[in-house]
């Protein structure tokens, strides 16, 4: 096979022999250029690049001998072959030549044949020595591009090849690594070397197609790094594994670097609060803080303006903490090094290395504040946020990171419930609060699946006549060891995690059924009506109205009967989506009521849009009525011109009922009437008001 690139010289002071030969290794193919002595041949060599050069021996002036010296000065026998030309009397001559570097020789008179044959020989071997310098070349050059380190281990002798990059990766110098493998082994974290060792010897054995492992690997400077390392094994004719050769790569970065903001992430953090530890277990007087922060409120950044907006907003927050810890000088001092990152979601930790007193961990915290108290440009829209920050010390001996997060963690939720943008730094009494509502979380999922939770009544009543209107289902907890236990207990945390949904679907459905049965009952003489709360995250629920149109159909009641109360914080959201879930379950003929009216802070204009049919004055207006009797009368009047009925709650004494019947409220409850009653408290009431149902404001029954 030729290539028409491929440019041969013949050097020749004969001109037949020179013309002949060039003439029919054209006809080949090839390009042939000639020069008719040694200096002109040398001077072609000196003007360009050819690919193989046919040199006679014998010639005048200089000899092929004298000009194959000259080339080979310059030119490898690889880069360039020469096929020397002599008579058969000038064999010493083409020994000599040989040795001084000659790649191959043939005789006059020339058969072409030959001659061909050799030429195509020495030109396929130039191109393979060229083609594998240049893979060897691309190969260096990929492998320093990609960064890696090359391993090569060979199966039988145990010997273990790292290349330079693979030891400087580590800090090591590179006499610093014997070949052995189990060094390499010793220096994976003692976490990640089973499974390690797991894939390693699942592609010696031919269970995988290759080799491939992110684990950790200890750093001369005692902390691990991440890597991933990748190998394949070469095989012989029985299929057994006999070397593997293999990468390794720095995956750190991607590994502890949170992707939005580019902060250290959890792993990273936690890797160097680890070593603080350590190091405040070593040295007595050592002492640092971690402060976790939680954005107030982001969610409705994400719910007004959306997700795109709120990750904007997580990234500003990121880099105005980050410029907030380190160009104040006062933080400078107070911690000689700190650690921002991101744990996920709106949740941002510091770790303050080495202060001097708990006091420089609080005013780290109030200069935090400050920073976040100025607005954040997001897409045109001024948006301000705050945090809860809470805030733990190593002053407490601790054994894991996890614990000092931990604390630091319910310190933010103290923060948190105390109205937000402040700091909070823990204490025992934390824990022993954290310990109890985890407690209560663990015993409320098990009383959901044991059916703990029973349905008490307290009675409304209609202020007009004194008669029983209806009853508001309350939910109490049975508890097997602590006996009753009241909703202010649970129901917050039953809110938080979720567990409200389970438990309101069984009040609803257990309100209903009891509902059915007094209706039912020829002892009770009149109407009745039952209402039942109804939480924001039930109201949420995508099967509400399947679950309620269920309730009803199964339990008979009719949806006259039953008054769903909305927590006015549900309606403030005022979506679309909100508006027209409402008008759905009017459209199921139940009757819909706001609770804690007032506390949201809403108002009788917005209500309009709504379908209601009555709401609910909150307990507080009702206890401090002397300072409230204007605003009931003002809510009642209101409500009247929107046809909405007014229920107070919370009433407890005869001037609160002499108040709301001055301001013509339409119903109350509260322990003036009744206290909450189990069941059978409430059959034995309704069977002694009669049929009648009138209920005497200062009768009180025994409580349940």
């Amino acid at each position: 096979m030729t290539h028409a690139a491929d440019t041969l010289l013949v050097v020749d002071d004969n001109e037949m022999n020179r013309d002949m030969l060039s003439r029919r290794l054209r006809r080949q193919g090839y390009s042939v250029a000639v020069a008719v002595d040694g200096a002109e041949a040398l001077a072609c060599l000196a003007a360009r690049e050819y690919a193989l050069v046919l040199l006679d021996i014998e010639m005048p002036g200089l000899s092929g001998i004298e000009v194959l010296k000259a080339v080979r000065e310059r030119h490898s026998p690889a880069a360039l072959p020469i096929i020397m030309v002599s008579a058969r009397q000038e064999g010493q001559s083409a020994v000599e030549a040989l040795n001084l570097g000659a790649n191959d020789y043939v005789t006059k008179p020339i058969d072409f044949a030959v001659v061909l044959a050799r030429i195509e020989a020495q030109l396929a071997r130039r191109r393979a020595e060229a083609a594998l310098r240049e893979s060897e070349e691309r190969y260096a050059l990929a492998v320093r591009g990609a960064n890696d380190g090359l391993w090569d281990w060979n199966l039988l002798t145990s010997e273990l090849h790292v290349s330079p990059r693979w030891k400087l990766m580590l800090g090591l110098e590179d006499v610093e690594l014997r070949g052995d493998p189990e060094e390499w082994f010793r220096r994976v974290h003692p976490d990640d070397v089973g499974r390690f060792k797991e894939a390693l010897s699942a592609h010696i054995d031919g269970l995988s197609p290759h080799f491939e492992a992110e684990h950790r690997i200890l750093h001369k400077n005692g902390a691990y790094m991440w890597a991933r390392s990748r190998g394949l094994a070469v095989r012989d004719e029985n299929g057994q594994a006999y070397r593997m050769a293999g990468s390794q790569t720095d995956i750190t970065a991607g590994k502890v670097a949170d992707p939005l903001t580019g902060l250290p992430n959890r792993i990273l953090f936690m890797d160097r609060l680890a070593h603080a530890i350590e190091r405040s277990r070593r040295y007595p007087e050592y002492l640092c803080a971690v402060l976790f922060l939680d954005l107030d409120r982001f969610k409705l950044v994400n719910d007004s303006l959306g997700h795109a907006a709120g990750d904007q907003l997580l990234i500003a927050i990121a880099r105005r903490l980050e410029s907030c810890l380190r160009s104040n000088d006062t933080i400078a001092r107070l911690a000689t090094e700190h650690t921002l990152a991101r744990l996920g979601g709106d949740e941002f930790t510091v770790l303050l290395d080495d202060i001097g007193h708990v006091s420089d961990a609080l005013r780290v915290a109030v200069r935090i504040q400050e920073h976040l108290a100025q607005s954040i440009d997001i897409d045109g829209h001024e948006v301000f946020t705050t945090a809860s920050i809470g805030i733990a010390t190593t002053a407490t001996a601790y054994e894991s990171p996890q614990a000092v997060v931990r604390d630091a963690d319910t310190a933010m939720y103290r923060a948190k419930a105390l109205g937000g943008a402040r700091s909070e730094l823990f204490d025992s009494e934390m824990r022993e609060r954290a310990v109890a509502r985890l407690r209560i979380e663990t015993d409320m999922r098990r009383a959901i699946d044991r059916d703990e939770f029973v349905v008490h009544y307290q009675p409304i009543v209609a202020l007009d006549t004194g008669r029983i209107a209806g009853f508001e289902a309350l939910v109490r907890w049975q508890h097997p060891e602590r006996g009753l236990v009241l909703p202010a207990e649970f129901i917050p945390i039953a809110e938080e995690t979720g567990a409200i949904v389970p438990i309101g679907s069984r009040v609803l459905r257990e309100a209903c059924r009891q509902t059915a049965l007094w209706l039912g009952d020829s002892h009770i003489g009149h109407a009745l009506t039952i209402s039942v709360n109804l939480s924001a995250k039930q109201f949420l629920q995508p099967d509400l109205l399947d679950e309620i149109t269920s309730v009803l159909r199964d339990t008979g009641v009719s949806g006259s009967v039953l008054t769903l109360e909305i927590t006015e914080s549900t309606l403030l959201e005022g979506t679309e989506a909100v508006v027209a879930k409402l008008h759905d379950l009017k459209a199921l003929g139940v009757r819909l009521s706001i609770d804690d009216f007032g506390t949201g802070y809403s108002s009788l204009s917005a209500v309009h849009r709504f379908p209601l049919d009555a709401l609910k004055i909150d307990r507080s207006f009702v206890s401090s009525m002397a300072e409230n009797s204007e605003i009931i009368r003002v809510i009642v009047a209101l409500a009247r011109t929107r046809r909405l009925q007014v229920v107070a709650e919370g009433v407890e004494t005869v001037e609160q009922l002499d108040e709301l019947k001055a301001a013509r409220c339409d119903f109350a409850q509260g322990r003036l009437f009744s206290m909450p009653l189990d069941v059978d408290s409430v059959r034995e009431l309704l069977e002694s008001v009669g049929e009648a149902g009138i209920l005497g404001p200062l009768r009180l029954p025994p409580a349940a």
